[in-house]
């Protein structure tokens, strides 16, 4: 399954509010970016359904390791992009949403370039 830029965003948001509250759950999801209910709800249907995530007993998002693999790399974008970007001068909080926006569209090549850069900047 083609996962889109959304349901990479949902990913990424499940993994970094797991990190940060040790469980995530569809309406954290929906405060976190400020998406209705019925939005969510049905992307985490399609996610489910595209063997991204689980949903335990108790609401619980769960990725898989399919989609595990897929937040991580978005976040690890996100993450150095926007560690890029306010070296470069930019306002942690441009620098993130730009980030955002960056991550999903950059290729392969081009990140692991950025990447390496970076690593030589510190």
């Amino acid at each position: 399954m083609h996962l889109q830029e959304s349901g990479q965003m949902y990913l990424e948001s499940i993994y970094v509010l797991t990190k940060k509250n040790g469980q995530c759950r569809s309406v954290d999801v929906g405060d976190y970016l400020g998406y209705s209910k019925p939005s969510v709800s049905r992307a985490m249907g399609l996610l489910k359904k595209g063997g991204f995530i689980e949903v335990g007993a108790d609401g619980t998002l769960l990725l898989t390791d399919l989609g595990r693999d897929v937040a991580e790399t978005m976040y690890e974008r996100h993450t150095v992009l926007t560690d890029l970007l306010t070296r470069l001068g930019v306002s942690e909080e441009v620098a993130s949403e730009d980030a955002c926006k960056i991550e999903h569209a950059i290729s392969k090549e081009s990140f692991e370039a950025i990447k390496r850069f970076t690593a030589e900047l510190a």
